[in-house]
């Protein structure tokens, strides 16, 4: 076992180099996929909010680096490796990550919920570097313009569609996790991150909004019946992905817990069991009380 750990770790820098060499910034990653070095100020008080300033390594994303001899220096403080992230949103790629997700539990079609978004808002998905993720998910890297900060996010545009920007990172392809191995979709080795789509980018970056008055009970009538009404316009094979996003929506605007029993009613008149309908609520429910903390 030893022995395959060390051929592990070895490959893994192998892959984080040849990245770096690249221009992408990377650092290295444990099987858990969580930054493989632990942060020098752990069990400090107060707590300590470094993004690298001292000059230690453990800052997970912020120790990202092309430099050769830093990656292996890296690499060579955390032997345990057996992956390594790539950074986002940095230059000269200023690497923008699409992760679509397999959910089997709650049959979320990402992959299918892009396409509908790139036709409704008319943009196109060039061909580009395509990670294949142990879960059956892609990563599709898409590269950013240098005056854009794409921020990171979770389901926004719909479920299952997660977005890795400044600050966030990928999992880089040669990787191995716990669940497996990363690996490059066949047919996008040679190519390059392709340019972000305009309407895409769009989207992902939506303009700042100025402090929200408080919803009058009135707008959050209106709001959470036509969350209801999109749950019961769901199609056989889209029942669980619309009661999942709109029971997010629902909570990410304060009236989830009062809007749970008319989701779960309209689930259940597409088709869905009554305690399908409550997990799928009761997981959006955890999902975008993490979001908030």
């Amino acid at each position: 076992m030893a022995t395959i750990d060390r051929q592990t770790a070895t490959l893994a820098l192998a892959h984080a180099l040849s990245a770096a060499e690249r221009g992408l910034p990377v650092f290295p990653l444990s099987a858990t996929k969580l930054p493989a070095l632990r942060s020098p100020h752990h069990g400090e008080q107060p707590p300590v909010r470094c993004r690298g300033a001292c000059g230690l390594p453990g800052h997970g994303v912020h120790d990202a680096t092309t430099d050769p001899a830093a990656v292996r220096a890296l690499f060579a403080a955390a032997p345990r490796a057996t992956g390594y992230g790539i950074a986002c949103g940095r230059a000269p790629h200023r690497l923008i990550g699409i992760d679509l997700d397999i959910d089997t539990a709650y049959g979320n079609d990402s992959v299918g919920a892009l396409q509908q978004l790139a036709l409704h808002h008319l943009f196109t998905i060039p061909p580009t570097v395509t990670v294949l993720t142990p879960s059956g998910g892609r990563h599709l890297w898409l590269t950013g313009p240098a005056d854009t900060t794409v921020p990171n996010s979770a389901g926004r545009l719909a479920p299952g569609i997660d977005i890795r920007g400044s600050g966030g990172y990928l999992v880089g392809p040669g990787s191995v996790t716990a669940h497996g191995r990363y690996r490059l979709a066949p047919g996008t080795a040679h190519l390059a991150p392709a340019p972000c789509p305009r309407a895409l980018l769009r989207l992902l970056t939506p303009p700042p909004r100025g402090p929200r008055p408080p919803a009058t009970e009135d707008a959050r009538g209106r709001r959470g019946e036509g969350l209801v009404q999109f749950v019961l316009a769901a199609h056989e094979g889209q029942r669980n992905t619309r009661l999942f996003w709109a029971a997010c929506r629902a909570y990410e605007h304060g009236f989830g817990d009062a809007l749970a029993d008319a989701l779960t009613a309209a689930a259940v008149r597409t088709g869905l069991t009554e305690t399908e309908a409550r997990a799928a609520i009761a997981s959006a429910a955890r999902l975008t009380q993490g979001r908030n903390d």
